[in-house]
């Protein structure tokens, strides 16, 4: 199977995902704030990341890479949806568009689409300097995020098995590019230990794409002839993954989390937020709707998704996004468990 093939198989299956597993943020309960002080009419979702500035803390996040027409026509409805309703969208990986220039154009359609919005750029973890730069030049990118994927790479039968160059290789990105630069996991979830790694050599942000969305162990395991499923339930679940990120002894002004991984709705990435993180990505569900309701489908959707969360700031008397960080909330089951024994233990 050749790379856009194996594109063309992702977006394939993320529409047929079987999510038979536990959903973590139905562990969470938010704590209901009855006497309202605001005033609906004047909230708004703006926020700030670091160096970026949103209209909304919702962003596409990664979802389809090279793949041909098709994903040159998902990633065009895509940018327009996101140009619609001004929210930020990141790219798959352009791995692909580095080394093939024909496959250049299923990503420039992004920028062309959407000249002055919010564009992240996406590189595999095995990219160089140079490939950085020209993933965000083709682009005009806004931030690069680089994906970290080893258990996708060791179910792949075509996976990468050395990883032994991969810290220096994005120590020197974080260190020479000029954009922001975000690691981002793969639906797998960051550990405080990983977080802790990250920020001493100097990066600032993350998406910790937690278990709980589409599962690349499963992905990858369907094109196995003997299947590895005993790692189809590796990971840490989301909430607990931006809780392990969002860990007191990592609270600091400089470092910036992002959340991702089975958000099906607004109220679950205001629940993101709750625990710690400052905006949230969404891709499989926003893919779903756009390819089986068409792109008016999923403009309504996205403006949904800012209503429940304007919706949220009321309840719970939060004047910014930004608010919503330290709400009071309940745990359940082996959330609750979780973070008795990690997130509450000393380091």
């Amino acid at each position: 199977m050749t790379r856009s093939e194996r594109k063309i198989d992702h977006i394939h299956h993320a529409l047929g995902h079987e999510r038979d597993f536990h959903n973590h943020f139905d562990d969470v309960d938010i704590v209901h704030q009855s006497l309202a002080t605001l005033d609906f009419h004047q909230l708004s979702i703006e926020t700030k990341v670091g160096e970026l500035n949103l209209s909304s803390p919702l962003f596409v996040n990664a979802m389809t890479g090279g793949g041909g027409d098709k994903t040159e026509q998902i990633n065009r409805d895509l940018a327009s949806a996101a140009k619609e309703t001004g929210i930020g969208m990141a790219v798959g990986s352009q791995m692909s568009a580095l080394k093939n220039p024909e496959e250049r154009r299923t990503y420039e359609v992004v920028r062309e689409v959407n000249p002055s919005g919010i564009v992240f750029a996406n590189v595999g973890s095995e990219a160089d300097v140079k490939q950085a730069n020209e993933a965000i030049d083709m682009l005009k990118a806004n931030a690069l995020q680089i994906h970290i994927n080893t258990l996708q790479e060791m179910i792949m039968p075509e996976g990468d098995r050395d990883f032994t160059a991969r810290l220096k290789k994005i120590e020197k990105i974080v260190k020479e590019i000029e954009v922001p630069v975000i690691i981002k996991e793969v639906g797998f979830g960051m550990s405080r230990e990983t977080v802790k790694q990250l920020y001493t050599m100097g990066v600032r942000y993350v998406d910790i794409a937690g278990l709980g969305g589409t599962n690349f162990s499963r992905v990858e395991n369907r094109r196995r002839d003997k299947q590895l499923e005993s790692f189809n339930n590796w990971g840490i679940p989301t909430p607990l993954s931006i809780m392990e990120a969002s860990h007191k002894a990592y609270d600091r002004d400089d470092f910036h989390i992002i959340g991702s991984g089975g958000i099906r709705n607004g109220l679950d990435g205001v629940k993101a937020m709750v625990l710690g993180c400052q905006a949230f990505g969404m891709a499989g569900n926003l893919l779903r709707v756009l390819l089986e309701e068409g792109k008016e489908a999923l403009i309504a959707e996205i403006r949904h998704i800012h209503e429940e969360i304007k919706i949220a700031m009321m309840l719970l008397n939060a004047k910014t996004v930004k608010d919503f960080k330290g709400k009071p909330y309940v745990l359940y089951g082996r959330t609750k468990e979780w973070k008795e024994q990690r997130i509450n233990s000393s380091l």
